[in-house]
């Protein structure tokens, strides 16, 4: 894993990308700006360019944030227990740099049945030619 240069990250983020993604913030619900995406193509770590996410597992959760019911490969994120805010949740992390990405819940769609409940200011998009 690729450690975070918080004061490098501080010169490239923008203020809401660097709570989310190394203070471990949380947009405001229907502010993001892939909530309600629908294109295709992939969304990538906003600090480390990994690929993250596909839009083809991308779904509509009703939460205001973005929604996948699995990453492009397990591999690509790190769940850890968050017992934060006196919930018990799994926090969902980029592996490849450790970004803050969102969390991720059992009440998604099939064929997982998980919800990638991801910030917007987290993730960068690119469209599919």
């Amino acid at each position: 894993m690729v450690p975070l240069d918080k004061s490098e990250l501080k010169k490239r983020l923008s203020p809401e990308q660097y709570d989310v993604c190394v203070n471990k913030g949380t947009e405001r619900p229907f502010t993001g700006e892939y909530w309600d995406n629908h294109e295709p193509g992939t969304y990538k770590c906003v600090v480390c360019g990994a690929d993250l996410f596909s839009s083809e597992t991308k779904f509509d959760s009703g939460t205001g944030w973005p929604s996948f019911w699995q990453p492009t490969t397990k591999e690509k994120v790190k769940e850890k227990a968050d017992h934060s805010l006196f919930m018990k949740r799994t926090e969902v992390d980029c592996s490849n740099c450790g970004s803050h990405l969102g969390h991720v819940f059992d009440d998604g769609p099939e064929p997982t049945g998980l919800r990638y409940c991801i910030n917007s200011a987290s993730l960068q998009f690119v469209k599919s030619d």
